[in-house]
């Protein structure tokens, strides 16, 4: 894509926090290439909530991980923020999701050696803030785990372990939040409880969310939907 067709696009979709347009990515199977995505185009706005579903293999977590800069395109470009993803190198790129945005993953993603607190508190004292134990500490009493602020993730349950996960993608106050299957390992009713905190959460903050999973349910608490097959959007 041209500089002056993404500039274009830009100016169009001014008040959308990501523009994704024309992602296409391949990657090599044997020596035959395999397209995953195929020249994707949608924004969201600011505050909205977004459902990426589709069936096993249509490019769900793949698209996902290109709106948040963490792969790489095959052609195509993303717009977080304002910011061309692309023309950032990976610190780049790594600076603006620590500045703008969020991640709940299915695997809860805690670091084993930290406690929930100190977890917590990480992206926090990545950014230099001097009152991270205190900012982390509001975060864990928000997702009602405070009694639990000095335990190790392997003596948390998943249900934990994931609450904790959420009070770390929150407590930055993200722009966005991407979550990828985030009730994925857990069981329907811990699952259900955690959705409703994702959900308030969300909306106590405004935060834009977009959201990867297989639940019909779940989706239908996104104000959108957009549905993949073959890597190709078709709702």
């Amino acid at each position: 894509m041209t500089k002056l067709k993404l500039f274009e696009v830009s100016i169009i979709f001014m008040a959308a926090i990501v523009q994704a347009v024309e992602l296409t990515k391949q990657v090599l199977s044997g020596d035959q290439p395999l397209t995953i995505l195929h020249e994707v185009s949608f924004t969201v706005e600011a505050g909205e909530s977004l459902a990426i579903l589709g069936a096993s293999g249509s490019g769900k977590s793949t698209l996902l991980g290109l709106l948040a800069g963490l792969d790489v395109p095959s052609s195509g470009s993303v717009l977080l923020d304002g910011n061309d993803l692309f023309a950032l190198d990976e610190d780049g790129r790594a600076r603006l999701r620590g500045a703008a945005a969020g991640f709940v993953f299915q695997s809860f993603q805690l670091l084993p050696a930290l406690n929930a607190l100190e977890n917590v508190m990480l992206p926090l004292e990545l950014r230099g803030a001097n009152d991270a134990r205190e900012r982390a500490g509001e975060s864990l009493r928000q997702v009602s785990l405070s009694e639990r602020a000095h335990h190790l993730p392997k003596h948390l349950s998943g249900g934990e372990q994931q609450r904790v996960a959420l009070a770390r993608a929150f407590v930055t106050q993200p722009k966005i939040l991407f979550a990828d299957e985030p009730t994925g390992n857990l069981d329907a009713a811990t699952g259900a409880q955690v959705i409703e905190l994702m959900l308030e959460l969300n909306r106590a903050q405004g935060t834009t969310l977009i959201l990867v999973t297989h639940d019909e349910a779940l989706a239908r608490r996104c104000g959108r939907q957009l549905r993949l097959a073959a890597g190709r959007v078709v709702d």
